[in-house]
């Protein structure tokens, strides 16, 4: 079980850091998929764009491989249950753990006059996206890996006072480590709403993708061979590893160990390789946003599955807790 909120544009982190494993997890597991339309709330967005947001959400993801007929791809509004659950995990969380996690703390800076209740709660109901499927593996990216310890420390404590009724949640990666993917500039990961001309998004234009890449942080290249690389330079090495063929790769690792590697060259490889992952992408996904009846159908469908077994959970929890007095 995963999600992402519907804020932003999904990004190339978006899809190496979660979805790129959406797709792959929908072959071996029964998979429930989310648009996490209330998690979007607590920033205060204009929900006038949020049907818009919701729609282009779910087209990337079904454009970047998501089956909606092998997987339950809903948005989080439509399954009431999560508030119930949401609800009973509050009672099991402490004011002190909720304030120290990264991203509280992240969005305090970078909102500080909308520090709401939601914010500070928002490992709660992601605990509560997770907890009402039993899911027990959740493909995440490196950056949520707090949040979902926290979602194992909720299942553990509601287990420990009720009874067993949650499985511990674990990051699933197949085995590789979480994907955090460095922005174009060096400084910190592609964001889907901070330094967004570092950024790369899969509705990006093909020219404006390689502006982008152009613009990448370098510097006049090494002056020893086998020199260690500069952090941005890794970055770079690193963009090109997601998407380039192995044999480019190769060339300019022997170019810079040699103190040959032109930079300019480098990034126009990287920038059309770029071109090539990305566009087919956005054009997929432009086409099903095209298709709002197929769109209504799809999330019609995922919300039935996802109410099915957010039922089945509902009833074990209120079970567990007492709260059947027939």
């Amino acid at each position: 079980m995963s999600g992402i909120r519907p804020t932003g544009f999904l990004h190339l982190g978006s899809y190496f850091g979660a979805v790129r494993n959406y797709v792959r997890m929908q072959e071996e597991f029964e998979c429930y998929f989310m648009v996490a339309d209330l998690h979007s709330l607590t920033t205060h967005p204009d929900t006038k764009e949020l049907k818009t947001n919701v729609h282009r959400v779910l087209s990337e993801n079904i454009a970047c491989g998501l089956n909606p007929g092998k997987v339950a791809l809903f948005c989080q509004s439509h399954i009431h249950e999560t508030a119930e659950l949401y609800l009973h995990l509050n009672m099991l969380a402490y004011k002190g753990e909720l304030e120290k996690t990264t991203t509280f703390k992240d969005k305090v800076r970078l909102q500080p006059d909308n520090i709401n209740a939601g914010l500070l709660t928002y490992p709660v109901l992601q605990a509560a996206d997770i907890l009402l499927h039993r899911a027990r593996y959740v493909p995440v990216g490196k950056d949520q890996e707090q949040h979902l310890e926290m979602a194992r420390n909720f299942a553990n404590r509601f287990n420990h006072r009720y009874g067993e009724i949650f499985p511990e949640p674990l990051a699933f990666n197949y085995g590789e480590e979480l994907v955090k993917v460095p922005s174009l500039d060096g400084a910190g990961k592609m964001s889907k709403s901070e330094n967004q001309l570092a950024t790369l998004y899969l509705s990006d234009e093909d020219e404006l993708i390689r502006k982008k890449v152009m613009k990448a942080r370098t510097d006049s290249g090494p002056t020893l061979p086998h020199s260690p690389k500069p952090d941005y330079i890794e970055n770079i090495f690193l963009l090109m590893k997601l998407v380039s063929e192995e044999a480019v790769i190769r060339k300019f690792e022997a170019d810079y160990d040699a103190c040959t590697i032109r930079y300019g060259d480098m990034k126009k490889q990287l920038a059309e390789d770029m071109v090539r992952f990305i566009s087919p992408i956005r054009e997929k996904a432009e086409a099903i946003r095209n298709n709002p009846a197929y769109l209504k159908e799809v999330m019609e469908t995922g919300a039935e599955k996802a109410r099915k077994s957010a039922r089945a959970t509902m009833e074990l929890v209120r079970e567990a807790v007492g709260l059947n007095y027939f």
